[in-house]
């Protein structure tokens, strides 16, 4: 009994840039898509913006029969950052775990000094 398995792969991107200045006034855009399919579906990213607009980055997944079976679009901020996430400071709360760790650790290093 033989089974023969045929695996294919591929991959394609387009992108594109343009700028007009009327007036003294310059606008513009660029756009980039990336598409990669195999036996299981097609994923497809999308980056475009508009001159002093966020970065939109979208997310298109396919299943083999080539229905849309997932999309998440967002907008980056200007440092191409997702704009809903954050930075935390965590130092207080990590300097404060660091501390009851190594009262534990010479705790129990007491303890087996002390035989018990």
């Amino acid at each position: 009994m033989s089974s023969h398995n045929n695996y294919s792969y591929s991959s394609s991107s387009v992108s594109f840039s343009s700028s007009t200045t009327r007036n003294g006034q310059t606008t513009g855009s660029r756009y980039a898509e990336h598409t990669t399919s195999d036996s299981s579906g097609t994923t497809t990213h999308i980056a475009s913006q508009h001159s002093g607009e966020p970065l939109r980055h979208e997310r298109r997944d396919y299943d083999s029969s080539g229905k849309l079976i997932a999309s998440e679009g967002r907008a980056l901020g200007n440092s191409g950052v997702d704009s809903n996430r954050r930075i935390e400071d965590v130092s207080d709360e990590q300097r404060e775990k660091d501390r009851l760790y190594e009262e534990r650790i010479e705790d129990e290093y007491a303890k087996r000094e002390g035989g018990a």
